[in-house]
């Protein structure tokens, strides 16, 4: 069976195509750092030949999928968001449909049906919405935020060298994690669903994000919290991004995360704070000083 691949050019998408290999099919990897309106609809086309399924994963809320920063923070424009990713949407799922694909998985984020309609999760909710009606066999699988997503965060709520986060809860997952189940999804059977992944512990964002600043050389910002602050252009209630009681909860854990990383030392015998569950203890003169706190 051929499994075809489309990321943005970032790990999870050669990850998932490792471990579609390691389950015996043949993956092509096409990788679009611009969107999938930088391939020409002919490339896409031949992409396809003889492809039984194709896994999607262009369409996270990213730094490079037209949320922008500059020196006071978050910059998106969300009309053209939208329409950027109904317009991709739907050749990719015309051209499937043409080639006789017989199975679409989509990665998305855990949340998106409760977020309200705005931000890049505006986009997700419209996107979720074509393929469960394009009438290909599907598979949505949401994930909570990857570990390796808490920098691209940080800088989305940048404003004056100051990361403003909401005081939401989470449980990231490691990108390994989700790679593999976006991998046995795609060579099983079509959920013609969703199913959504998680990490086995549950932070606040705010410490989530401080922890991986913390391990950054040189990091000079200071996290806070603020309840009017959004998450990727969204307004965010506490638990609007926590899975619900039928999630996969994966097993690796933050702090084994942090230890096999390469070229990254332990997180054993550091200040306390700087793992993500130590941050309701805060070490003296943190960022935390003064700020709210669940």
């Amino acid at each position: 069976m051929k499994v075809v691949v489309f990321d943005d050019g970032g790990l999870i998408g050669a990850e998932t195509a490792l471990w579609v290999r390691d389950h015996g099919h043949e993956v092509d990897l096409i990788s679009a750092p611009g969107g999938l309106d930088s391939l020409a609809r002919e490339e896409i086309a031949e992409s396809l030949r003889n492809c039984s399924v194709v896994i999607d994963l262009t369409r996270q809320p990213s730094l490079n999928t037209g949320i922008a920063t500059d020196d006071h923070g978050l910059v998106m424009d969300e009309e053209s968001l939208v329409a950027s990713w109904r317009r991709s949407t739907s050749a990719l799922l015309q051209a499937e449909t043409a080639a006789g694909v017989g199975h679409h998985v989509s990665l998305s984020v855990v949340g998106v049906d409760r977020v309200r309609s705005e931000g890049a999760f505006r986009a997700l909710q419209a996107h979720e919405t074509m393929i469960q009606r394009s009438g290909i066999s599907y598979s949505i699988v949401r994930s909570t935020q990857m570990f390796e997503s808490a920098e691209d965060i940080a800088t989305a709520g940048t404003e004056d060298w100051i990361v403003w986060v909401p005081p939401v809860e989470v449980r990231p997952v490691s990108l390994t994690d989700v790679a593999i189940l976006l991998a046995h999804t795609a060579v099983s059977r079509p959920l013609i669903g969703v199913r959504e992944i998680a990490g086995p512990e549950k932070f606040r964002l705010d410490a989530f994000v401080r922890a991986a600043l913390t391990a950054v050389h040189a990091e000079h910002r200071h996290v806070f919290t603020d309840v009017r602050s959004p998450f990727f252009g969204a307004r965010l209630r506490p638990t609007d991004l926590l899975p619900g009681a039928g999630a996969f909860i994966a097993q690796t854990s933050y702090r084994a995360w942090c230890t096999s990383r390469p070229g990254r030392e332990s997180t054993e015998g550091r200040g306390s704070g700087e793992h993500p569950d130590g941050a309701y203890r805060p070490r003296h003169g943190s960022s935390d000083d003064g700020c709210s706190r669940e």
